[in-house]
């Protein structure tokens, strides 16, 4: 099973999600994302939030159409894509993805970004999807990599202190062992140089962007 989470981000930084109503998907909704995915013709198995987004009429119909839907007060110890990521990682899922977690405030979407932790302590793999930007959290190992046109810029962050051991190969700015730490940006904006690359590491906590160019969108 392959859960895809929507948030209430921004409706531009949201990319549509097609007619992938597959039984192998799970589709939740939180506050605001409900109304976008109903807006798409897709009714969410399960539904979180405080709802403070949503006009009186919204939530209506969001209650009418919605069998699951766990309405929380908005004074809570967690926010409302916290709790869908919870109830997602409970269902043992082979991934989560979220979508309308970027944009807006940067307090949301950096904690969201953290949110990504949870499938690194689990092993379920978390991430996040914008028109721009596909996220995500790796541990340590060699991964393949194949060009994608669409989104041909790749960097690479620390998420942990530090991540040691850093090979690019295949790549337009190759690396071999190196070391990056929190506040470096050796490994923002690369591209594959060949059709198929690989990146490794040996310790830490990895994030990977693929990125299109700010004149396109997904």
């Amino acid at each position: 099973m392959n859960i895809k989470i929507v948030a209430g981000g921004p409706p531009e930084n949201i990319p549509a999600f097609g007619a992938d109503t597959s039984e192998t998907v799970t589709w939740v909704g939180v506050d605001r994302g409900v109304h976008y995915l109903l807006e798409q013709n897709i009714i969410p198995s399960k539904a979180f939030g405080d709802f403070d987004s949503v006009t009186a009429a919204e939530l209506a119909e969001m209650k009418r159409k919605i069998t699951d839907l766990d309405l929380y007060p908005s004074e809570k110890d967690e926010t409302d894509t916290e709790l869908a990521v919870n109830w997602a990682m409970a269902q043992n899922p082979a991934s989560i993805t979220m979508f309308g977690v970027t944009g807006g405030r940067l307090d949301h979407f950096l904690g969201n970004v953290q949110l990504m932790l949870k499938g690194i302590q689990n092993g379920i793999t978390i991430e996040i999807q914008d028109k721009q930007n596909k996220l995500i959290l790796v541990k340590p190992g060699q991964y393949p990599l194949k060009k994608d046109k669409n989104l041909p810029y790749i960097s690479f962050l620390p998420i942990s202190p530090a991540v040691s051991g850093i090979t690019l190969d295949g790549f337009k700015y190759p690396l071999k062992n190196r070391n990056i730490k929190w506040g470096d940006t050796l490994c923002i904006s690369n591209e594959l140089d060949t059709e198929n690359g690989t990146f490794s590491f040996k310790d830490g906590i990895l994030m990977m962007i693929r990125s299109r160019d700010s004149s396109h969108i997904i």
